[in-house]
Protein backbone atom coordinates (compact mmCIF):
# COMPACT_ATOMS: atom_id res chain seq x y z
CA UNK A 1 0.00 0.00 0.00
CA UNK A 2 1.35 3.46 -0.70
CA UNK A 3 1.80 6.21 1.71
CA UNK A 4 0.11 9.28 1.75
CA UNK A 5 2.63 11.37 0.06
CA UNK A 6 2.62 8.75 -2.62
CA UNK A 7 -1.24 8.45 -3.18
CA UNK A 8 -1.68 12.35 -3.24
CA UNK A 9 1.66 12.34 -5.81
CA UNK A 10 -0.99 9.88 -8.03
CA UNK A 11 -4.04 11.73 -7.10
CA UNK A 12 -2.87 15.51 -8.20
CA UNK A 13 -1.48 13.81 -11.61
CA UNK A 14 -5.12 12.26 -12.52
CA UNK A 15 -7.00 15.34 -11.20
CA UNK A 16 -4.97 17.67 -13.05
CA UNK A 17 -5.17 15.14 -16.03
CA UNK A 18 -9.18 15.44 -15.54
CA UNK A 19 -9.32 19.21 -14.83
CA UNK A 20 -7.07 20.82 -17.15
CA UNK A 21 -8.65 24.01 -16.34
CA UNK A 22 -7.97 24.49 -12.88
CA UNK A 23 -4.57 22.62 -12.86
CA UNK A 24 -2.89 25.80 -15.11
CA UNK A 25 -4.61 28.55 -12.52
CA UNK A 26 -3.53 26.77 -9.74
CA UNK A 27 -0.09 26.29 -11.45
CA UNK A 28 0.57 22.49 -11.50
CA UNK A 29 1.68 22.47 -15.46
CA UNK A 30 1.98 19.82 -18.20
CA UNK A 31 -1.69 20.33 -19.78
CA UNK A 32 -1.72 23.44 -21.11
CA UNK A 33 -3.12 22.40 -24.27
CA UNK A 34 -6.07 20.91 -22.97
CA UNK A 35 -9.28 21.15 -21.84
CA UNK A 36 -11.75 20.43 -19.11
CA UNK A 37 -14.67 18.24 -19.86
CA UNK A 38 -17.66 20.06 -17.63
CA UNK A 39 -20.27 18.03 -19.04
CA UNK A 40 -22.15 15.24 -16.75
CA UNK A 41 -19.83 12.24 -17.85
CA UNK A 42 -16.76 14.39 -16.71
CA UNK A 43 -18.48 15.12 -12.88
CA UNK A 44 -19.39 11.17 -12.94
CA UNK A 45 -15.68 10.14 -14.37
CA UNK A 46 -14.56 12.79 -11.59
CA UNK A 47 -16.64 11.95 -8.50
CA UNK A 48 -15.55 8.18 -8.90
CA UNK A 49 -11.88 9.55 -9.18
CA UNK A 50 -12.38 10.74 -5.22
CA UNK A 51 -14.27 7.39 -4.05
CA UNK A 52 -11.23 5.63 -5.06
CA UNK A 53 -9.10 7.35 -3.67
CA UNK A 54 -10.39 7.48 -0.87
CA UNK A 55 -10.88 3.76 -0.22
CA UNK A 56 -6.98 4.67 -1.02
CA UNK A 57 -7.09 6.81 1.74
CA UNK A 58 -8.90 4.41 4.58
CA UNK A 59 -5.48 2.62 5.99
CA UNK A 60 -3.68 6.20 6.46
CA UNK A 61 -6.32 7.57 8.45
CA UNK A 62 -4.77 6.76 11.96
CA UNK A 63 -1.35 5.81 10.83
CA UNK A 64 2.24 6.82 10.17
CA UNK A 65 3.85 9.67 11.30
CA UNK A 66 2.04 13.41 12.80
CA UNK A 67 2.58 14.62 9.34
CA UNK A 68 1.59 11.16 7.36
CA UNK A 69 -1.82 11.53 9.63
CA UNK A 70 -2.49 15.38 8.95
CA UNK A 71 -2.27 14.62 5.12
CA UNK A 72 -4.63 11.83 4.98
CA UNK A 73 -7.06 13.52 7.36
CA UNK A 74 -7.12 17.36 5.20
CA UNK A 75 -7.17 15.46 1.69
CA UNK A 76 -9.68 12.86 3.09
CA UNK A 77 -11.87 15.40 4.30
CA UNK A 78 -11.97 17.73 0.62
CA UNK A 79 -12.54 14.46 -1.15
CA UNK A 80 -15.75 13.49 0.94
CA UNK A 81 -16.67 17.16 0.60
CA UNK A 82 -16.84 16.55 -3.45
CA UNK A 83 -18.41 13.23 -3.45
CA UNK A 84 -21.20 14.94 -1.15
CA UNK A 85 -21.40 17.82 -3.42
CA UNK A 86 -21.88 15.32 -6.14
CA UNK A 87 -24.11 12.82 -4.53
CA UNK A 88 -26.22 16.08 -3.56
CA UNK A 89 -26.87 17.20 -7.40
CA UNK A 90 -24.30 20.85 -6.87
CA UNK A 91 -22.75 20.16 -10.18
CA UNK A 92 -25.85 20.71 -12.37
CA UNK A 93 -26.55 24.33 -10.95
CA UNK A 94 -22.91 25.10 -10.97
CA UNK A 95 -24.04 28.47 -12.02
CA UNK A 96 -22.93 31.92 -10.84
CA UNK A 97 -21.35 35.83 -10.79
CA UNK A 98 -18.57 34.75 -9.75
CA UNK A 99 -16.64 31.66 -9.63
CA UNK A 100 -18.44 28.93 -12.17
CA UNK A 101 -17.21 26.59 -14.81
CA UNK A 102 -17.46 29.38 -17.61
CA UNK A 103 -15.26 31.83 -15.24
CA UNK A 104 -13.15 29.23 -14.83
CA UNK A 105 -12.18 28.32 -18.92
CA UNK A 106 -12.28 32.35 -19.69
CA UNK A 107 -10.41 33.41 -16.71
CA UNK A 108 -7.28 30.53 -17.27
CA UNK A 109 -6.45 32.23 -20.57
CA UNK A 110 -5.03 35.21 -18.27
CA UNK A 111 -2.53 32.88 -16.58
CA UNK A 112 -0.98 31.19 -19.30
CA UNK A 113 2.59 32.39 -20.78
CA UNK A 114 2.38 34.24 -23.66
CA UNK A 115 5.97 35.17 -24.93
CA UNK A 116 6.97 32.54 -27.14
CA UNK A 117 5.39 30.70 -29.73
CA UNK A 118 4.89 27.28 -27.73
CA UNK A 119 3.09 29.16 -25.49
CA UNK A 120 0.64 30.71 -28.30
CA UNK A 121 0.32 27.04 -29.15
CA UNK A 122 -1.08 25.97 -26.32
CA UNK A 123 -3.33 28.86 -25.99
CA UNK A 124 -4.65 28.09 -29.76
CA UNK A 125 -5.02 24.47 -28.75
CA UNK A 126 -7.25 25.57 -25.64
CA UNK A 127 -9.40 28.24 -27.70
CA UNK A 128 -10.13 25.81 -30.12
CA UNK A 129 -11.42 23.25 -27.55
CA UNK A 130 -13.32 26.18 -26.07
CA UNK A 131 -16.76 25.74 -28.01
CA UNK A 132 -16.30 21.60 -26.66
CA UNK A 133 -16.36 23.07 -23.09
CA UNK A 134 -18.80 25.27 -22.81
CA UNK A 135 -21.02 22.49 -25.07
CA UNK A 136 -20.17 19.70 -21.96
CA UNK A 137 -20.98 22.90 -19.72
CA UNK A 138 -24.31 23.55 -21.35
CA UNK A 139 -25.71 19.29 -21.06
CA UNK A 140 -24.67 19.41 -17.71
CA UNK A 141 -27.16 22.77 -16.94
CA UNK A 142 -29.68 21.67 -19.04
CA UNK A 143 -29.33 17.94 -16.40
CA UNK A 144 -30.62 20.77 -13.79
CA UNK A 145 -33.29 21.85 -15.81
CA UNK A 146 -34.58 18.34 -16.35
CA UNK A 147 -34.25 17.90 -12.59
CA UNK A 148 -36.14 21.04 -11.79
CA UNK A 149 -32.76 22.47 -10.13
CA UNK A 150 -32.09 25.71 -11.30
CA UNK A 151 -29.95 28.96 -10.08
CA UNK A 152 -31.65 31.92 -9.52
CA UNK A 153 -32.65 34.32 -12.61
CA UNK A 154 -30.20 37.22 -11.29
CA UNK A 155 -27.02 35.04 -10.94
CA UNK A 156 -28.17 33.08 -14.84
CA UNK A 157 -28.68 37.02 -16.14
CA UNK A 158 -25.03 37.69 -14.63
CA UNK A 159 -23.69 35.08 -16.57
CA UNK A 160 -25.22 36.01 -19.78
CA UNK A 161 -23.78 39.07 -19.54
CA UNK A 162 -20.27 37.81 -19.20
CA UNK A 163 -20.79 35.39 -21.72
CA UNK A 164 -22.40 37.81 -24.31
CA UNK A 165 -19.65 40.28 -23.69
CA UNK A 166 -17.04 37.38 -24.64
CA UNK A 167 -19.10 36.40 -28.14
CA UNK A 168 -18.87 40.37 -28.92
CA UNK A 169 -17.24 42.82 -30.84
CA UNK A 170 -15.57 44.15 -27.12
CA UNK A 171 -14.14 40.42 -26.42
CA UNK A 172 -11.17 39.83 -24.29
CA UNK A 173 -9.85 37.61 -26.51
CA UNK A 174 -9.70 39.73 -29.62
CA UNK A 175 -6.54 41.24 -28.27
CA UNK A 176 -5.04 37.80 -28.96
CA UNK A 177 -4.25 37.36 -32.91
CA UNK A 178 -1.80 40.83 -32.05
CA UNK A 179 -0.38 39.69 -28.91
CA UNK A 180 0.45 36.24 -31.07
CA UNK A 181 2.15 38.09 -33.50
CA UNK A 182 4.46 40.27 -31.45
CA UNK A 183 6.42 37.06 -30.46
CA UNK A 184 6.38 34.83 -34.09
CA UNK A 185 3.02 33.14 -33.71
CA UNK A 186 0.39 32.91 -36.11
CA UNK A 187 -2.02 35.05 -36.29
CA UNK A 188 -4.42 34.12 -38.30
CA UNK A 189 -4.25 31.05 -36.69
CA UNK A 190 -5.02 32.59 -33.69
CA UNK A 191 -7.98 34.94 -34.94
CA UNK A 192 -9.46 31.94 -36.51
CA UNK A 193 -9.26 30.11 -33.28
CA UNK A 194 -11.15 33.38 -31.19
CA UNK A 195 -13.76 33.33 -33.72
CA UNK A 196 -14.76 30.10 -32.72
CA UNK A 197 -14.84 30.69 -28.90
CA UNK A 198 -16.80 34.16 -30.05
CA UNK A 199 -19.18 32.01 -31.90
CA UNK A 200 -19.63 29.37 -29.16
CA UNK A 201 -20.11 32.32 -26.38
CA UNK A 202 -22.60 33.54 -28.78
CA UNK A 203 -24.55 30.08 -29.24
CA UNK A 204 -23.98 29.95 -25.62
CA UNK A 205 -25.70 33.19 -24.75
CA UNK A 206 -28.71 32.68 -27.00
CA UNK A 207 -29.41 29.05 -25.23
CA UNK A 208 -29.36 30.77 -21.56
CA UNK A 209 -31.19 33.53 -22.73
CA UNK A 210 -33.79 31.36 -24.56
CA UNK A 211 -34.16 27.94 -22.53
CA UNK A 212 -31.92 28.57 -19.12
CA UNK A 213 -33.36 32.12 -17.93
CA UNK A 214 -37.48 30.87 -18.73
CA UNK A 215 -36.89 28.03 -15.54
CA UNK A 216 -34.49 29.61 -13.34
CA UNK A 217 -35.28 30.35 -10.18
CA UNK A 218 -37.46 33.31 -9.07
CA UNK A 219 -35.81 34.09 -5.77
CA UNK A 220 -32.34 34.97 -4.54
CA UNK A 221 -32.56 33.84 -1.23
CA UNK A 222 -31.29 29.64 -0.40
CA UNK A 223 -32.45 29.26 3.23
CA UNK A 224 -31.27 28.24 6.25
CA UNK A 225 -30.15 24.71 5.36
CA UNK A 226 -28.32 25.65 2.09
CA UNK A 227 -26.68 28.39 3.10
CA UNK A 228 -25.31 26.00 6.40
CA UNK A 229 -23.82 23.90 3.62
CA UNK A 230 -22.57 26.16 1.46
CA UNK A 231 -21.05 28.71 4.48
CA UNK A 232 -19.27 24.98 5.75
CA UNK A 233 -17.34 24.35 2.54
CA UNK A 234 -16.15 27.94 3.03
CA UNK A 235 -14.96 27.81 6.37
CA UNK A 236 -14.24 25.02 6.90
CA UNK A 237 -16.42 24.89 10.33
CA UNK A 238 -20.12 25.12 11.36
CA UNK A 239 -21.26 28.72 12.39
CA UNK A 240 -24.43 29.96 14.34
CA UNK A 241 -25.72 31.99 11.33
CA UNK A 242 -28.09 34.26 13.18
CA UNK A 243 -25.28 34.67 16.29
CA UNK A 244 -22.66 35.48 13.30
CA UNK A 245 -25.16 37.68 11.83
CA UNK A 246 -25.55 39.82 15.37
CA UNK A 247 -21.55 39.91 15.61
CA UNK A 248 -21.02 41.06 12.27
CA UNK A 249 -23.38 43.84 13.39
CA UNK A 250 -21.25 44.63 15.95
CA UNK A 251 -18.21 45.11 14.16
CA UNK A 252 -19.81 46.95 11.97
CA UNK A 253 -20.64 49.81 14.33
CA UNK A 254 -16.94 49.27 15.95
CA UNK A 255 -15.40 50.28 12.91
CA UNK A 256 -17.95 52.66 11.61
CA UNK A 257 -17.14 54.67 14.73
CA UNK A 258 -13.47 54.49 14.65
CA UNK A 259 -13.79 55.50 10.57
CA UNK A 260 -15.19 58.52 11.92
CA UNK A 261 -12.07 59.17 13.95
CA UNK A 262 -9.59 58.30 11.64
CA UNK A 263 -11.57 60.98 8.93
CA UNK A 264 -11.18 63.84 11.78
CA UNK A 265 -7.24 63.41 11.69
CA UNK A 266 -7.22 64.14 7.76
CA UNK A 267 -9.64 67.06 8.34
CA UNK A 268 -11.93 67.76 10.95
CA UNK A 269 -14.09 69.96 9.27
CA UNK A 270 -15.14 67.53 7.09
CA UNK A 271 -18.02 64.82 7.38
CA UNK A 272 -16.46 61.52 6.65
CA UNK A 273 -18.47 61.59 3.57
CA UNK A 274 -16.65 64.37 2.49
CA UNK A 275 -12.90 63.48 3.92
CA UNK A 276 -13.53 60.25 1.33
CA UNK A 277 -14.97 63.01 -1.41
CA UNK A 278 -11.56 64.61 -1.25
CA UNK A 279 -10.21 61.33 -1.31
CA UNK A 280 -12.02 59.98 -4.37
CA UNK A 281 -11.33 63.12 -6.61
CA UNK A 282 -8.04 64.71 -4.70
CA UNK A 283 -5.65 64.03 -8.26
CA UNK A 284 -2.60 64.00 -5.59
CA UNK A 285 -3.97 61.33 -3.95
CA UNK A 286 -4.68 59.42 -6.85
CA UNK A 287 -3.07 57.12 -10.09
CA UNK A 288 -3.65 59.38 -13.61
CA UNK A 289 -3.08 56.47 -15.44
CA UNK A 290 -3.07 52.35 -14.74
CA UNK A 291 0.48 51.85 -15.24
CA UNK A 292 0.77 54.96 -12.25
CA UNK A 293 -1.25 52.35 -10.40
CA UNK A 294 0.41 49.11 -11.15
CA UNK A 295 3.68 50.92 -9.87
CA UNK A 296 2.20 52.62 -6.47
CA UNK A 297 0.97 48.38 -5.46
CA UNK A 298 4.24 47.12 -6.95
CA UNK A 299 6.05 49.86 -4.53
CA UNK A 300 4.17 48.73 -1.77
CA UNK A 301 4.46 44.94 -2.12
CA UNK A 302 8.87 46.19 -2.44
CA UNK A 303 8.77 47.80 0.60
CA UNK A 304 6.87 45.47 2.50
CA UNK A 305 9.08 42.83 1.39
CA UNK A 306 11.86 44.44 2.63
CA UNK A 307 10.82 45.62 5.59
CA UNK A 308 9.15 42.59 7.28
CA UNK A 309 11.78 40.08 5.71
CA UNK A 310 13.51 37.97 8.44
CA UNK A 311 12.05 40.05 11.92
CA UNK A 312 8.09 38.92 11.15
CA UNK A 313 8.29 36.51 8.58
CA UNK A 314 10.41 33.89 7.00
CA UNK A 315 11.00 34.83 2.91
CA UNK A 316 12.29 32.51 0.69
CA UNK A 317 13.60 34.08 -2.31
CA UNK A 318 11.12 32.27 -4.12
CA UNK A 319 8.16 34.41 -2.57
CA UNK A 320 10.30 38.10 -3.07
CA UNK A 321 8.20 38.66 -6.15
CA UNK A 322 5.01 39.17 -6.90
CA UNK A 323 3.52 40.85 -9.88
CA UNK A 324 0.61 43.55 -10.33
CA UNK A 325 -1.58 43.20 -13.36
CA UNK A 326 -4.67 45.12 -14.46
CA UNK A 327 -7.16 42.04 -15.42
CA UNK A 328 -9.11 41.82 -19.04
CA UNK A 329 -12.48 43.60 -18.93
CA UNK A 330 -15.35 41.19 -19.38
CA UNK A 331 -15.61 40.14 -15.71
CA UNK A 332 -16.14 41.12 -12.28
CA UNK A 333 -15.02 43.85 -10.45
CA UNK A 334 -12.26 43.56 -7.58
CA UNK A 335 -9.13 42.38 -6.82
CA UNK A 336 -7.76 38.73 -6.42
CA UNK A 337 -4.41 36.79 -6.08
CA UNK A 338 -3.32 34.04 -8.96
CA UNK A 339 -0.74 31.95 -7.36
CA UNK A 340 2.68 30.89 -8.35
CA UNK A 341 3.46 27.69 -10.65
CA UNK A 342 4.31 25.14 -8.80
CA UNK A 343 8.63 25.65 -9.97
CA UNK A 344 7.61 29.64 -9.62
CA UNK A 345 8.39 30.00 -12.87
CA UNK A 346 5.17 31.64 -12.94
CA UNK A 347 5.46 34.05 -10.01
CA UNK A 348 2.09 34.97 -7.75
CA UNK A 349 0.39 38.10 -9.11
CA UNK A 350 -2.28 40.65 -7.32
CA UNK A 351 -4.95 41.25 -10.70
CA UNK A 352 -7.32 44.31 -10.62
CA UNK A 353 -10.40 44.94 -12.34
CA UNK A 354 -11.43 48.36 -11.74
CA UNK A 355 -14.37 48.85 -14.50
CA UNK A 356 -14.08 51.94 -16.40
CA UNK A 357 -12.57 53.85 -13.99
CA UNK A 358 -9.41 55.31 -15.24
CA UNK A 359 -8.10 57.66 -12.72
CA UNK A 360 -7.79 55.14 -9.33
CA UNK A 361 -7.73 56.52 -5.97
CA UNK A 362 -5.05 55.21 -3.50
CA UNK A 363 -6.56 55.75 -0.05
CA UNK A 364 -7.84 52.01 -0.18
CA UNK A 365 -5.54 50.29 -2.24
CA UNK A 366 -2.68 49.97 0.69
CA UNK A 367 -4.38 47.56 2.56
CA UNK A 368 -5.70 46.18 -0.94
CA UNK A 369 -2.09 45.48 -1.39
CA UNK A 370 -1.38 43.54 2.12
CA UNK A 371 -4.59 41.46 1.70
CA UNK A 372 -4.18 40.21 -2.14
CA UNK A 373 -0.10 39.81 -2.20
CA UNK A 374 2.68 40.52 0.74
CA UNK A 375 2.14 39.55 3.66
CA UNK A 376 -1.65 38.19 2.84
CA UNK A 377 -2.06 35.32 0.12
CA UNK A 378 0.97 36.02 -1.70
CA UNK A 379 3.26 35.05 1.34
CA UNK A 380 0.70 32.05 2.11
CA UNK A 381 0.13 30.37 -0.98
CA UNK A 382 3.77 30.60 -1.73
CA UNK A 383 4.46 29.32 1.54
CA UNK A 384 2.53 26.61 1.51
CA UNK A 385 3.70 25.35 -2.15
CA UNK A 386 6.81 25.24 -0.29
CA UNK A 387 6.11 22.70 2.13
CA UNK A 388 7.16 19.57 -0.04
CA UNK A 389 8.51 17.80 2.77
CA UNK A 390 5.26 18.54 5.46
CA UNK A 391 2.40 19.10 2.89
CA UNK A 392 1.06 16.52 0.39
CA UNK A 393 1.04 17.51 -3.23
CA UNK A 394 -2.67 18.39 -3.33
CA UNK A 395 -2.34 19.88 -0.46
CA UNK A 396 0.08 22.49 -1.18
CA UNK A 397 -0.85 23.62 -4.68
CA UNK A 398 -4.91 22.86 -4.67
CA UNK A 399 -6.52 22.66 -1.05
CA UNK A 400 -7.70 26.08 -0.45
CA UNK A 401 -10.81 26.80 1.92
CA UNK A 402 -11.72 30.64 2.20
CA UNK A 403 -12.01 30.42 5.98
CA UNK A 404 -8.07 30.43 6.20
CA UNK A 405 -7.47 31.53 3.08
CA UNK A 406 -9.33 34.78 3.54
CA UNK A 407 -9.45 35.10 6.70
CA UNK A 408 -5.31 34.80 6.80
CA UNK A 409 -5.50 37.81 4.44
CA UNK A 410 -7.60 39.98 6.06
CA UNK A 411 -5.77 39.03 9.49
CA UNK A 412 -2.28 40.87 7.29
CA UNK A 413 -4.17 43.97 6.81
CA UNK A 414 -4.86 43.91 10.61
CA UNK A 415 -1.01 43.66 11.39
CA UNK A 416 0.38 46.00 8.68
CA UNK A 417 -1.40 48.21 11.11
CA UNK A 418 -0.51 46.59 14.12
CA UNK A 419 2.99 47.08 13.04
CA UNK A 420 2.44 50.77 12.03
CA UNK A 421 2.74 50.52 7.98
CA UNK A 422 -0.60 53.04 7.57
CA UNK A 423 1.64 55.36 8.11
CA UNK A 424 -0.61 58.10 6.62
CA UNK A 425 -4.54 58.69 8.10
CA UNK A 426 -5.69 58.47 4.68
CA UNK A 427 -4.27 54.76 4.10
CA UNK A 428 -5.65 53.79 7.46
CA UNK A 429 -9.05 55.46 7.00
CA UNK A 430 -8.69 52.71 3.72
CA UNK A 431 -7.37 49.93 6.07
CA UNK A 432 -10.70 50.71 8.27
CA UNK A 433 -13.08 50.83 5.03
CA UNK A 434 -11.39 47.04 4.13
CA UNK A 435 -12.81 45.80 7.59
CA UNK A 436 -16.12 47.85 7.20
CA UNK A 437 -16.41 46.25 3.66
CA UNK A 438 -16.03 42.71 5.23
CA UNK A 439 -18.24 43.20 7.88
CA UNK A 440 -20.84 44.32 5.85
CA UNK A 441 -20.66 41.05 3.76
CA UNK A 442 -21.50 39.25 6.75
CA UNK A 443 -24.42 40.95 7.73
CA UNK A 444 -25.31 41.32 4.39
CA UNK A 445 -24.93 37.34 2.72
CA UNK A 446 -26.48 36.30 6.30
CA UNK A 447 -29.39 38.31 5.67
CA UNK A 448 -30.08 38.09 2.20
CA UNK A 449 -29.66 34.08 2.25
CA UNK A 450 -31.75 33.47 5.12
CA UNK A 451 -34.50 36.77 4.29
CA UNK A 452 -33.44 38.32 8.18
CA UNK A 453 -34.53 41.68 9.35
CA UNK A 454 -32.01 44.84 9.16
CA UNK A 455 -31.79 45.80 13.32
CA UNK A 456 -33.50 49.14 14.84
CA UNK A 457 -30.63 50.63 15.08
CA UNK A 458 -29.21 49.69 11.99
CA UNK A 459 -27.81 52.84 9.50
CA UNK A 460 -29.94 51.97 6.84
CA UNK A 461 -33.12 50.63 6.28
CA UNK A 462 -33.81 49.67 9.53
CA UNK A 463 -36.63 47.40 10.43
CA UNK A 464 -36.93 46.00 6.69
CA UNK A 465 -35.90 42.47 5.95
CA UNK A 466 -33.26 42.38 3.41
CA UNK A 467 -32.82 42.43 -0.23
CA UNK A 468 -30.86 42.60 -3.06
CA UNK A 469 -31.74 46.49 -3.71
CA UNK A 470 -31.02 47.22 -0.14
CA UNK A 471 -27.92 44.97 -0.11
CA UNK A 472 -26.44 47.04 -3.03
CA UNK A 473 -27.57 50.24 -1.15
CA UNK A 474 -25.60 49.20 1.73
CA UNK A 475 -22.48 48.13 -0.08
CA UNK A 476 -22.83 51.60 -1.74
CA UNK A 477 -23.23 54.13 0.94
CA UNK A 478 -22.56 52.29 3.99
CA UNK A 479 -19.46 50.09 2.27
CA UNK A 480 -18.26 53.29 0.57
CA UNK A 481 -17.79 51.09 -2.81
CA UNK A 482 -19.18 52.73 -6.31
CA UNK A 483 -22.44 51.77 -7.50
CA UNK A 484 -21.07 49.16 -10.07
CA UNK A 485 -18.95 47.38 -7.28
CA UNK A 486 -21.45 47.40 -5.09
CA UNK A 487 -24.32 45.70 -7.98
CA UNK A 488 -21.25 42.85 -8.82
CA UNK A 489 -20.66 42.68 -5.06
CA UNK A 490 -24.36 41.25 -4.05
CA UNK A 491 -24.68 39.26 -6.88
CA UNK A 492 -21.44 37.47 -5.95
CA UNK A 493 -22.77 36.95 -2.09
CA UNK A 494 -26.40 35.70 -3.57
CA UNK A 495 -24.52 33.64 -5.98
CA UNK A 496 -21.35 32.19 -3.95
CA UNK A 497 -23.36 30.49 -0.78
CA UNK A 498 -21.15 31.29 2.11
CA UNK A 499 -18.27 32.23 0.91
CA UNK A 500 -18.55 36.54 1.58
CA UNK A 501 -17.92 35.51 5.27
CA UNK A 502 -15.29 33.58 5.23
CA UNK A 503 -12.93 36.68 5.14
CA UNK A 504 -14.18 38.42 8.96
CA UNK A 505 -15.14 34.95 10.30
CA UNK A 506 -11.93 33.26 9.45
CA UNK A 507 -10.33 36.54 11.00
CA UNK A 508 -11.85 35.99 13.89
CA UNK A 509 -10.99 32.47 14.71
CA UNK A 510 -7.12 33.66 13.52
CA UNK A 511 -7.08 36.18 16.01
CA UNK A 512 -8.82 33.31 19.08
CA UNK A 513 -5.84 31.14 17.99
CA UNK A 514 -2.98 33.83 18.35
CA UNK A 515 -4.96 34.80 21.97
CA UNK A 516 -4.52 31.35 23.27
CA UNK A 517 -0.87 31.04 21.69
CA UNK A 518 0.27 33.96 23.64
CA UNK A 519 -1.54 32.48 26.46
CA UNK A 520 1.37 30.61 26.84
CA UNK A 521 4.77 31.53 27.85
CA UNK A 522 7.23 31.84 25.62
CA UNK A 523 4.95 33.15 22.53
CA UNK A 524 7.12 34.03 19.49
CA UNK A 525 4.68 35.94 17.30
CA UNK A 526 6.90 34.71 13.97
CA UNK A 527 6.89 31.48 15.08
CA UNK A 528 3.18 31.36 15.55
CA UNK A 529 2.77 33.69 11.67
CA UNK A 530 5.05 30.30 10.59
CA UNK A 531 3.22 27.35 11.97
CA UNK A 532 0.21 28.85 10.60
CA UNK A 533 1.50 29.47 6.95
CA UNK A 534 3.14 25.83 7.18
CA UNK A 535 -0.21 24.63 7.38
CA UNK A 536 -1.61 25.94 4.68
CA UNK A 537 -5.85 27.44 3.66
CA UNK A 538 -7.48 24.24 5.49
CA UNK A 539 -10.49 23.82 7.00
CA UNK A 540 -10.71 26.29 10.26
CA UNK A 541 -11.53 23.28 12.41
CA UNK A 542 -8.49 21.41 11.02
CA UNK A 543 -6.05 24.71 11.53
CA UNK A 544 -7.30 25.01 15.58
CA UNK A 545 -5.95 21.16 15.44
CA UNK A 546 -3.25 22.23 14.21
CA UNK A 547 -2.07 25.52 15.71
CA UNK A 548 -2.83 23.74 18.94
Amino acid sequence: MSGIFEISEAFTERWADAMPIDATSYGIAGREDRCTDYSPEGHASRADLYRSTLEQLEAHQNQGSDVERFGAKVLGRWLEERVDRYEEGEWRRDLNHTYSPFQNMRDVFDVMGKDTVEDWSAIVARLQGFGGMVSGYRETLQAGIDAGDTVAVRQAEALLEQVAAAASEESRFLVYPEQASAVGADPAEVAAAVDGVRAACGEFAAWLRGTYLPVARPEDAVGRDSYLRGADEFLGMSIDPEQTYQWGWGEVHRIRREMNDTAAAIDPDRSIAEVIELLDTDPARSAATRQDFVDFVSAIQEQAIAQLSGEHFAVPEELRRVSVSIAPPGGPLGAWYTSPSEDFSRPGSIWYAPGSRERLPYWQEVSTAYHEGFPGHHLQVGTAVLQREKLTRFHRTAIWYSGAGEGWALYAERLMDELGFFEKPEYRLGLLASQLFRALRVVVDIGCQLSLRIPDDAPMHAGEVWDYNRAVDYMEQVGLQARDVAESEVKRYLGWIGQAISYKVGEREILAMRDQARAVEGFDLKVFHEKMLAAGAIRLDHLWDAMR
